[in-house]
């Protein structure tokens, strides 16, 4: 399947989603001279149904792999919760042989084809399709919409507009597999440049094998805005996770924005000493609550 075909399936196969409410309070202050809004996707830009992309836990997804499989032509002989674990078990030796990254990522696709080569030796997958040429993209998006369906956090479009408006520069650093930048035209109708992202600030951890919380993608990110003229203290970054959205962001010397608008996703991290004394600058519940809070006036 093309982009194209992939951004349909996403589409019919999502389903309006609210957030849950959380009991916290904006915490919302005036930030002088913010001249670039840079937003991790899900669980932030996106309600997502497990509170993140690839979440590896195997509870209730032995279903959702049978029928992924079905969806491509492939037939799993067995409980499908086993497939989940062997899925798992792939993705965690995709990650451990990544030895020089601190927080390695995979692609998702390479673990799939992994997966079924494995399983189709053990007698497990069998199908119409030709198991050495699979089409892992429509796979890997049938198993991810099944078990973390997402949906535009409410006033996303609104606020993303308003500050491509404003003529802030716009980008994304978030931990991510091919099929995250297709969520925007399924969802929103407009791919990320169209809504005004600039193409070059855009860091996904599938790209470079490297994960949050590490700092990678945010000194890279943190590089590509300096290229562009900024200083790092210029921009806002967005996120919903105290370890991995605001604490390496404000080490590379961005400053930062909890979001904390969806009962999923919100993570404190409390008890984790990796984020002791680290305080975001902003706190919201709303996206749209950012707006005043950067304000030109």
């Amino acid at each position: 399947m093309d982009d194209t075909e992939l951004i349909e399936l996403i589409r019919a196969r999502s389903n309006a989603m609210e957030p849950l409410p959380t009991d916290e309070q904006a915490r919302l202050q005036a930030l002088d001279d913010v001249r670039a809004v840079l937003f991790d996707v899900y669980g932030t830009l996106v309600t997502s149904g497990s509170g993140d992309v690839g979440t590896a836990e195997k509870s209730g997804k032995g279903a959702a792999f049978v029928e992924a499989l079905a969806a491509v032509g492939l037939t799993f002989d067995g409980d499908g919760d086993l497939g989940v674990s062997h899925l798992i078990e792939t993705i965690r030796h995709h990650q451990a042989a990544n030895e020089d990254a601190e927080y390695p990522e995979i692609d998702i696709t390479r673990a799939w084809h992994q997966l079924l080569q494995t399983e189709k030796l053990a007698g497990r997958v069998s199908g119409s399709v030709d198991l050495d040429e699979p089409d892992l993209d429509r796979l890997a998006i049938e198993y991810e919409t099944r078990v973390n369906p997402v949906w535009p956090m409410p006033k996303c479009r609104e606020t993303i507009d308003a500050f491509r408006d404003s003529g802030r520069m716009l980008g994304i650093v978030s931990n991510a597999q091919f099929f995250t930048p297709l969520l925007f035209p399924a969802l929103l109708g407009e791919p990320l440049e169209g809504l005004g992202f600039d193409p070059g600030v855009q860091f996904y951890s599938y790209r470079f094998l490297q994960a949050k919380p590490g700092t990678f993608l945010y000194e890279r990110a943190r590089e590509a805005v300096v290229e562009r003229g900024l200083e790092p203290e210029q921009v806002l970054y967005v996120g919903n996770d105290l370890l991995n959205d605001v604490m390496p962001a404000a080490r590379v010397g961005f400053r930062t924005a909890l979001f904390a608008g969806d009962g999923r996703s919100l993570r404190w991290r409390e008890g984790d000493e990796r984020v002791n004394g680290v305080e975001p600058d902003l706190v919201v519940t709303r996206l749209d609550q950012l707006l005043a809070c950067v304000d030109d006036g």
